[in-house]
């Protein structure tokens, strides 16, 4: 029998705006209004500084580990901008630009990683995920909120983010079958920085791009400079329509990298070369993309100048809602875990004792126990 080809794939990798903010005016025309790069630019200068805040909580003794966000604020951004406000948006925990810009709490993250499990509580209206620190598993929660969409005949889509690091678990994988395979509209998006903790990209995977994994899915897939807020904004704009109007999954791979630590944690100093990090400060997101504007006649040194100043009074604003919030009520553990709770977790409840109660709570001092009637009496 003759040999035949059976597949041939492409992927496009697109840039818009490059490092020195020369524009590609045929792909980038009119994809953001003037008016809105000013915002989300400012938008981006805030989510950068309170980066700068959380890591000096951290090294404060303020607040717990904390994982930099900066280097890598314009996929998120670019993701929130383009989605619907009742799309889900389902983050892991360097997605913070984006989940501001859907107007969760800026102190909400800060709380999270401050330990205090209020951070977590998303406000409802914005159809956003708490942030999830384990590896993966936000791929599958974001699979099973489009399934439930489609099963109530909505238009809603969900979009998730992970690493370059999370393709190798195996959430990953099965996330990715059940949406190519059960026809569920979903945006996976890697951020490929580079690096899976200590892990270079090479090792995490032998393929070119991290892109063609998705091939293996049948799912249609794209690469884009992750850095350029325009190139990042085309690319979700092609992947929500087509995820919304056949329901189908779409594979985005954005290219970034991440300035700081993996988090607080962590010193990178030990596995990676000075050059690599400077070469890629040069492609700073916010960096190109202050330089376009102020090629534009947008922004100006005055301007950068009330902005951070704005910001500053912002952050400090943030910092000092999550710091000062009231301490939470400890039955709250207990009332927010079952709709109706259970006997023998009430008892712990109202007394704050376990020791003992299996053989004779009666006896804990001060507690009024109530003991359930046994059958017969």
């Amino acid at each position: 029998m003759p040999i035949k080809t059976v597949l041939t794939a492409e992927i496009e990798n697109v840039s818009i705006l490059d490092a020195e903010g020369r524009f590609d005016e045929k792909l980038g025309k009119g994809l953001i209004p003037d008016a809105d790069l000013v915002k989300l630019y400012g938008h981006m200068c805030t989510c950068r500084h309170l980066d700068e805040v959380a890591f000096k909580l951290q090294r404060s003794g303020r607040m717990g580990t904390y994982p930099q966000n900066m280097g890598q604020e314009a996929a998120s951004l670019g993701a929130a901008y383009a989605l619907n406000n009742d799309d889900w948006l389902v983050t892991c925990y360097r997605e913070n630009c984006g989940l501001f810009w859907r107007g969760v709490p800026m102190e909400s993250i800060l709380l999270h990683w401050m330990g205090d499990e209020r951070g977590n509580a998303m406000p409802r209206q914005h159809h956003a995920t708490p942030i999830a620190v384990p590896i993966g598993t936000q791929m599958l929660h974001a699979t099973g909120l489009a399934w439930a969409a489609k099963y109530r005949g909505e238009k809603r889509i969900a979009c998730t983010f992970f690493g370059d690091g999370a393709t190798s678990e195996g959430d990953f994988h099965e996330a990715m079958n059940f949406a190519a395979n059960l026809d569920i509209p979903v945006v996976f998006c890697c951020q490929n920085n580079g690096w899976a903790i200590s892990v270079p990209g090479h090792i995490q995977c032998s393929a070119p791009t991290v892109a063609q994994r998705a091939l293996a899915y049948g799912m249609d897939t794209i690469q884009c400079d992750g850095n350029d807020l325009f190139a990042v904004v085309h690319c979700f704009r092609k992947a929500i329509k087509q995820a919304r109007s056949t329901g189908r999954p779409f594979f985005i791979e954005a290219v970034t990298y991440r300035l700081g630590d993996h988090t607080t944690a962590d010193d990178a100093r030990r596995y990676r070369d000075q050059a690599e990090v400077d070469a890629w400060r040069a492609r700073d997101p916010i960096l190109r993309l202050r330089k376009y504007m102020a090629k534009r006649g947008l922004w100006s040194d005055a301007k950068e100048q009330e902005l951070q100043a704005k910001v500053e009074v912002e952050v400090a604003a943030t910092v000092e809602r999550a710091e000062g919030i009231t301490s939470p009520n400890r039955v709250d553990f207990f009332d927010h875990m079952y709709a109706e709770i259970p006997a023998d977790l009430a008892l712990q409840r109202d007394t704050m004792q376990t020791h003992g109660i299996g053989q004779d709570p009666s006896q804990i001092e001060g507690a009024v126990i109530e003991l359930p009637a046994k059958e017969g009496h």
